[in-house]
């Protein structure tokens, strides 16, 4: 055994890039993309606008939370826009519309209608749990059924029409603000705050970096590894619904598509941030590096008034680049272990 204690042990700069090259990174990109946006736009600089990027990336940071969960156990989930789609015109279809939407709907009482709604949603997920963990479908796979299962839905339910109306609660927590703020900043904040606690001071917190650091170990500790990515794949669901029925509020109408671009925003938040793709590293306070990544610079983009098929390309050029830290940051650290 070696009597070289870590305290002893000298500095080594080769393991210290390893450990927080993965953190260090998206740090830095926030940091240069706010003085360069700043430095070609006055508009970005303002506090309206940065209160315009926590609002737009809220919904995205919700959908993240419970998208966080899973990549910590080094699952995958394709389905969490998919989901936030149907969701979102699921509780549009328990809500009364107005005449001119051609819309076949089964309207009951506001709260009846989410909790119809939350129930569908833990379904969903509970599915997607069976099928990774019950039947031993890889999560790529099975949620890129359940993606379609979820499209199919949205699409059954509004068939090409658009609707309107949701229950109060949704309305008031999707659009509304209080003190100024956002709702759903404030929800989007609540949900982080939550997710860091649970991972952080929670035994099952600890279970999903196990499950995800070194699967066969969690295993032999006693770790139940199929139930705690169940749980994980129900809570992706679950956040992802919320973030529906809020965004159809946020967004003042449900339709079919138009969650799209949250699947990839979502990933992109988690990974950006500095999570691993291979699982045990990273967590919410990552996410939220990666979210405001993201939202300055698709903001910051805005401001500066680039082609719009351009900004499309440099959102999965700093991606790529984000998928080339995390592989580069794994290979680093191995290394640095041999």
């Amino acid at each position: 055994m070696s009597t070289v204690t870590e305290a002893a042990r000298p500095f080594d700069v080769k393991r210290f890039m390893a450990e927080q090259m993965r953190n260090i990174a998206p740090v830095f990109t926030l940091i240069v993309l706010i003085i360069f946006f700043s430095a070609q736009a006055p508009s970005f600089r303002t506090v309206d606008n940065m209160m315009n990027i926590l609002s737009q990336a809220s919904i995205t940071g919700i959908i993240a939370v419970g998208l966080t969960f899973v990549i910590l156990t080094a699952e995958i989930d394709l389905s969490v826009a998919a989901i936030a789609n149907a969701i979102g015109i699921l509780v549009a279809y328990f809500t009364i519309q107005p005449e001119y939407v051609n819309i076949a709907n089964l309207p009951v009482q506001g709260w009846i209608a989410i909790i119809l709604t939350l129930a569908a949603c833990f379904t969903l997920g509970l599915v997607t749990a069976f099928g990774v963990v019950g039947i031993g479908i890889p999560s790529f796979i099975m949620t890129l059924a359940m993606m379609q299962i979820a499209n199919g839905i949205s699409a059954m339910l509004v068939r090409g029409q658009i609707a309107y109306n949701y229950p109060e609660i949704i309305t008031t927590l999707g659009s509304g603000t209080i003190f100024g703020i956002k709702w759903t900043i404030v929800i989007c904040l609540i949900f982080l705050l939550v997710g860091h606690l649970v991972l952080t001071y929670t035994r099952f917190g600890r279970y999903v970096y196990m499950v995800g650091g070194n699967r066969e170990a969690a295993e032999y500790s006693g770790v139940n590894v199929k139930m705690i990515i169940a749980a994980v794949m129900i809570i992706a669901a679950m956040c992802s619904g919320i973030a529906g029925m809020l965004g159809v509020a946020y967004f003042g109408s449900a339709q079919q598509n138009q969650f799209d671009t949250f699947l990839l925003d979502a990933i992109a938040a988690v990974v950006v941030g500095g999570t691993s793709l291979f699982g045990g590293r990273g967590g919410i306070g990552n996410t939220i590096i990666g979210l405001l990544v993201l939202g300055v610079l698709n903001n910051g983009l805005d401001h500066i008034q680039i082609d719009s098929f351009l900004k499309i390309l440099i959102r999965g050029l700093i991606l790529l680049a984000a998928l080339v830290i995390n592989v580069y940051a794994q290979k680093l650290r191995e290394s640095a272990r041999e």
